[in-house]
């Protein structure tokens, strides 16, 4: 595995710095998030959908199964979670088994080009 294994981690630690930019940076510019299974968004879109995560307040954790790399692109299969009481009270239990595409830009950051978090859902 090379440094693509890092990535899940990167997007972990900017989830639950609580900065929606800092997630956004772990994208390429014209990304895919899959919020919901069957419901790609990019852009604004995407950056409101983990805001929305972000606001529960809760840190979300991560746990690379595989990662499959060939040259600079990445299909990292990824089990996470959500877990506890969101800031305004209700009872949060998320979680899943993402599949996502990765692609290592020029300057050597692997960064998110497809972010599926449902998987096969």
């Amino acid at each position: 595995m090379g440094g693509d294994d890092k990535t899940a981690a990167r997007f972990v630690a900017a989830m639950n710095s609580g900065d929606p930019h800092a997630v956004d940076h772990v994208y390429e510019d014209d990304a895919v998030l899959v919020p919901m299974p069957g419901h790609p968004v990019t852009g604004p879109a995407r950056l409101a959908a983990n805001q929305h995560l972000q606001s529960f307040g809760l840190p979300i954790e991560a746990r690379p199964r595989h990662v499959y790399a060939a040259g600079d692109i990445a299909l990292l299969i990824v089990d996470w979670s959500m877990r506890g009481t969101a800031r305004d009270g209700s009872q949060v239990d998320l979680s899943g088994t993402a599949t996502d595409v990765v692609r290592r830009g020029a300057d050597g950051q692997w960064r998110y080009v497809i972010d599926n978090p449902h998987g096969t859902a």
